[in-house]
């Protein structure tokens, strides 16, 4: 009886040699490895880059929001009767290439007051065709700009609409619903006497 339980234990080690050999057969496992560890590396990598550009943007502009709100303060943009727009066209001048300078969005505020200074986002709910920020009613929004006199509280605000890559894995830093990221650099001061 042994015998044949000897017997029968080599006719099953034979039928399943071509699975063993199989199993230790490592001559694709790294190609299949890395297969499975490909996109979440490119994910992370994608995501690290991204996040990291996106940093760099908006540090750019708190940079740029800090230096241009000089101007106010310093009574600079007030003397020389300066206009939004010729503000912003100030504002373009202090960037570097990271920017497109028809794209930035310029609210400027004075009060009389720090407590009664309000340095909330504005509400955007979306943009038209022609790029115009909307407000919740689906109305274009008109950025303020009111610099003040000497010794008024101002409020600078400059935003842009950052352009963002979605990711793959659906990693994206996205807080506009139409995909991109809104930059927001606040600078609060008070006018010198000029």
């Amino acid at each position: 009886m042994f015998t044949a339980v000897l017997r029968k234990s080599a006719v099953c080690a034979r039928l399943f040699r071509p699975f063993k050999r199989l199993a230790g057969s490592d001559s694709g496992a790294t190609a299949v490895e890395f297969g499975l560890v490909a996109a979440p590396f490119l994910a992370l990598l994608i995501a690290i880059l991204q996040t990291g550009i996106v940093f760099l943007a908006g540090r750019v502009l708190d940079e740029v929001v800090s230096q241009s709100g000089r101007y106010i303060m310093t009574g600079q943009a007030q003397t020389a009767n300066m206009t939004q727009s010729g503000f912003a066209t100030y504002v373009c001048g202090q960037t570097i290439a990271l920017f497109t300078c028809s794209k930035f969005m310029i609210n400027v505020q004075n009060y009389s007051s720090f407590s009664s200074a309000s340095t909330a986002t504005p509400t955007i709910s979306g943009f038209n065709a022609s790029g115009q920020a909307l407000n919740g009613s689906g109305n274009v929004i008109t950025w303020a700009w009111s610099p003040g006199n000497p010794g008024d509280i101002v409020v600078v605000q400059v935003m842009y609409q950052w352009p963002l890559v979605l990711g793959p894995l659906g990693f994206t830093l996205s807080n506009l619903s139409n995909g991109n990221r809104l930059l927001v650099s606040t600078a609060v001061f008070k006018n010198e006497p000029y």
